[in-house]
């Protein structure tokens, strides 16, 4: 399946801000923001993360409004080609590093606005993942949201579109851990689609703290209590690394359409 599952979608013209340019703290500002970001780590007694398409650009599928993503180069008449298709994509250091945060109990949930399944190809547990905008490998059927009692209807994948409800499991479940959290770090986001975007902000109303990774400017900065400008597989290698821990390598996985009900 190629990754311009964006080409599908119904037209709108409100994508939000594109192409904006690309900051970079210099390598000794981001050791010490590094440190910073561990000793928030530490003292946190419950932590979400909240993930955009900024951790999979690694994993060789584009972004949206980066100096080259997606609707940025729609915006210029362009496309963007990659050789990488969903089935091929593999989790990043990213992806994996968090694998092993939620397995220490350090990340207690991961909120994603991405559709690449690479959460779940990474071997994260779904009870730690709530994925807002759908999963192009998960389907379900229209009429009864699962197979165990069909109603005939049909299968349908579970990628939203730009006016389709967000799942409201998913969503429900990320609004309690965003609300519940002392410590959300945003990893490769601009923050700009809504409500994703908004859900680290209930973290900063419980007098919890917020801390953004990302190369472009977001909507948040100026409500975030620590910045990073620095490509995120590098952030999670000097977090794991101050903190001691292992990245596991990535999972065999087999290619599959995963048929899912709709409660989980």
């Amino acid at each position: 399946m190629s990754c311009d599952y964006a080409a599908k979608l119904s037209d709108y013209r409100n994508k939000g801000i594109c192409g904006v340019a690309e900051q970079f703290d210099t390598l000794d500002k981001v050791h010490e923001k590094l440190d910073v970001l561990c000793s928030m780590i530490r003292e946190a007694k419950h932590i979400v993360v909240h993930t955009g398409a900024g951790i999979s650009t690694s994993a060789g599928i584009p972004d949206f409004r980066g100096p080259n993503g997606v609707w940025t180069l729609e915006k210029q008449g362009r496309k963007r080609e990659t050789n990488v298709t969903f089935e091929s994509a593999q989790p990043s250091i990213t992806h994996m590093a968090l694998v092993a945060m939620v397995r220490a109990k350090l990340v207690h949930l991961i909120v994603s606005q991405n559709v690449d399944g690479l959460h779940l190809k990474s071997g994260l547990p779904r009870e730690y993942l709530s994925e807002l905008h759908g999963n192009v490998f998960m389907e379900r059927c229209e009429k009864c949201g699962n197979l165990l009692h069909p109603l005939r209807g049909k299968l349908r994948d579970t990628v939203l579109d730009w006016k389709d409800c967000l799942p409201k499991e998913d969503l429900e479940k990320a609004d309690h851990h965003s609300s519940k959290a002392d410590l959300s770090i945003c990893l490769g986001t601009t923050l700009q689609i809504v409500p994703s975007g908004t859900l680290p902000l209930l973290t900063r109303r419980n007098k919890g703290k917020l801390v953004i990774c990302n190369l472009q400017p977001t909507k948040y900065d100026d409500q975030a209590d620590l910045l990073i400008h620095s490509y995120v597989d590098n952030i999670m290698e000097g977090v794991m690394k101050r903190l001691g821990m292992e990245i596991p390598e990535a999972p065999a996985v087999l290619d599959r359409k995963i048929t899912v009900s709709q409660d989980q």
